[in-house]
């Protein structure tokens, strides 16, 4: 939090008086090995309470390993359900569990008759469709399957199953021991308002994405640097990067990274400790975005999530 500074603050005469004497004696070796031992605990531990909370959401029964399809709609009619007659057949639930209409870009579910799907929990012969890039989704469900309308230049449908063979295999992601080297701190230079760049996602469509600034770090003799992008209300610093790990270790498409906080006078801190996998390495079903080629780093970034197989978790 930025706090503004006042013409004559306490606090700066404070550490002016405290500059012009000398209170005590000089820290000893041992006293500041105690300070740096303190520090890396600290660090360790919100680093694996982000983890935990990080497993927990990989866990959930809605998360991104319940994903199990990617349904693209077309005008008109789109009649889904389990049953072999449906536009849409899905891997579950009733053998017909109505239709999406998308007409005039407007999208509306219209239940079978006599079925016992549900519309946000509700048992509703109809309703409109929200998709995720128009606010909270609508969702609609069936036993342990659901699904809900997501836009990618046209509109699609996310499936989805709670009790998905991924998800209840899943036992963790690996990741690379905590290492303090990896919390930086370092320059943050801001981009002009307004500034974008273009992002291509797994599906090979081009979004613009607002750029926040440029971080800049030094690591094994060479200064590294970063785009920072915006993501939602931009309440931290969003970055896509790969690295020489990419493929080699970690997911080869790269990985997602927040900082903790905005940038303040300057710097920003950035915990690679926290670096995780975009949805796409957990299912094949999501529309990830990828690095842009400003943020493929010539480093070896051994620090946050390791590349995660489905088939050993």
């Amino acid at each position: 939090m930025n706090f503004p500074a006042s013409r004559f603050s306490p606090y700066l005469v404070t550490a002016a008086l405290s500059a012009m004497m000398i209170v005590g004696p000089v820290p000893s070796q041992a006293g500041q090995g105690k300070a740096n031992a303190a520090h890396n605990a600290t660090h360790r531990q919100v680093v694996e309470e982000w983890r935990g909370s990080r497993h927990a959401s990989l866990s959930a029964a809605d998360g991104y390993l319940s994903q199990v399809g990617l349904e693209w709609l077309s005008d008109g009619e789109n009649r889904v359900g389990s049953a072999a007659d449906n536009d849409i057949r899905l891997a579950g639930g009733a053998a017909h569990w109505g239709s999406v209409f998308l007409e005039d870009g407007q999208l509306r579910f219209v239940r079978a008759a006599n079925s016992r799907v549900t519309i946000d929990g509700k048992l509703l012969d109809e309703a409109s469709l929200i998709a995720d890039t128009e606010g909270e989704v609508t969702i609609v469900q069936d036993g342990t399957f659901s699904f809900y309308a997501i836009f990618r230049e046209s509109f699609a449908l996310r499936v989805k199953n709670s009790q998905a063979s991924a998800l209840l295999k899943f036992e963790g992601v690996d990741n690379y021991p905590i290492d303090g080297e990896w919390l930086i701190d370092g320059r943050f230079v801001p981009a002009t308002t307004g500034t974008t760049i273009e992002i291509v996602n797994v599906l090979g469509q081009v979004s613009d994405s607002s750029v926040l600034g440029t971080f800049e770090f030094e690591m094994d003799g060479k200064t590294h640097s970063l785009l920072g992008l915006a993501d939602g209300g931009s309440e931290d610093v969003w970055f896509i990067f790969a690295d020489r790990t990419s493929g080699h270790g970690t997911y080869g498409a790269g990985r997602f990274l927040h900082s903790d906080a905005m940038p303040e006078n300057g710097r920003l801190k950035v915990d690679f400790n926290k670096a995780y996998n975009p949805p796409c390495a957990f299912n094949p079903f999501s529309t990830c975005p990828l690095p842009p080629q400003r943020n493929r780093m010539d480093l070896k970034v051994t620090a946050g999530e390791k590349d995660f197989h489905a088939d050993a978790g």
